[in-house]
């Protein structure tokens, strides 16, 4: 596949599936790389395969969650190559480990709902941030458990989509405010935990997430409230930043604004941050509850 057909592909199914992660996505476009590559060499596809990663980084979707994704699959489909000789007889491997691998990510986010709705209680006051499809499910599955709680949602600045995630919520009957992303430190005294996604985990069991989050993290940490994050394993990625400065142009920003100028860059919105581990209680994973310190055993298995 050209650039360009992987660039049109990857873009047209993040629109027809909104209920899907941008990752899994990026994973899907592989696995049609691979159905549709024409020459006979291994070599050749998995050039081809990384000229398809790039392609998709250079749309207007989160590069965390696609570096992520890719690198897992990428691990684990092209083992393949190990086993066969006879290159048609590699693609079909390479094809049905990817199926497995798919089907195995489909489940997580189920794994993942189970763990965390057990943690909201009757009367609880959540705090959440942006739109997380995993914490729109879990909070819409507690709801379905007769749960009786209440959702705040920041707005969720620049996009706004907390606004989406509002109308969400109270289409599946759940009582939600919609506050601006300045009133967080008003409305923490008030709730009971914080519970957010992430686009992706580093090693250090810290987040990158849509920018507030650190923010988030902070003021619930000096007023003593869990801070809870549901991800699968699949957005483990193998980074270890220390600041902020330390997360790469490419996670912070477009592709068109991520080539500027570092003094031109001072002036644009970066779309992330990082939340160091510190901040973070426990992460509500598919592998498990974890606490941000087994994460780097988690990635150690997940690479082997």
């Amino acid at each position: 596949m050209k650039k360009e057909e992987v660039r049109d592909f990857f873009s047209r199914t993040v629109s027809d599936n909104e209920d899907l992660s941008v990752g899994v996505v990026a994973i899907m476009t592989l696995m049609k790389i691979i159905e549709k590559y024409e020459d006979m060499t291994v070599q050749g596809l998995q050039k081809n395969l990384k000229e398809g990663i790039s392609a998709m980084k250079t749309t207007d979707h989160p590069v965390t969650a696609i570096n992520s994704g890719c690198e897992l699959f990428m691990r684990f489909i092209t083992l393949a190559k190990l086993d066969d000789s006879n290159f048609e007889e590699c693609r079909q491997v390479m094809l049905n480990r990817g199926d497995i691998f798919l089907k195995k990510l489909q489940q997580f986010r189920d794994r993942i709902v189970k763990l965390a709705t057990k943690f909201i209680a009757d009367g609880s006051k959540v705090l959440t941030h942006s739109r997380s499809r995993v914490v729109l499910k879990t909070l819409t599955e507690a709801s379905k458990q007769s749960k009786h709680f209440e959702v705040y949602v920041t707005q969720s600045a620049p996009d706004n989509s907390g606004e989406v995630m509002c109308k969400n919520l109270k289409a599946e009957g759940i009582p939600c405010t919609l506050i601006l992303d300045s009133a967080v430190g008003y409305v923490m005294e008030q709730v009971d935990f914080v519970m957010v996604g992430a686009e992706g985990v580093v090693e250090s069991g810290g987040i990158i997430n849509k920018v507030g989050s650190y923010t988030i993290a902070v003021c619930a940490k000096e007023m003593k409230r869990p801070f809870y994050v549901l991800t699968e394993s699949f957005k483990f990625t193998r980074l270890f930043p220390l600041n902020q400065g330390d997360l790469p142009a490419e996670y912070k920003y477009t592709p068109s604004k991520s080539r500027l100028e570092e003094r031109e860059l001072k002036e644009v919105h970066p779309l992330v941050d990082y939340t160091p581990p510190s901040y973070i209680t426990l992460l509500f994973t598919d592998l498990g509850i974890l606490t941000p310190s087994a994460v780097s055993d988690e990635l150690i298995n997940l690479y082997l």
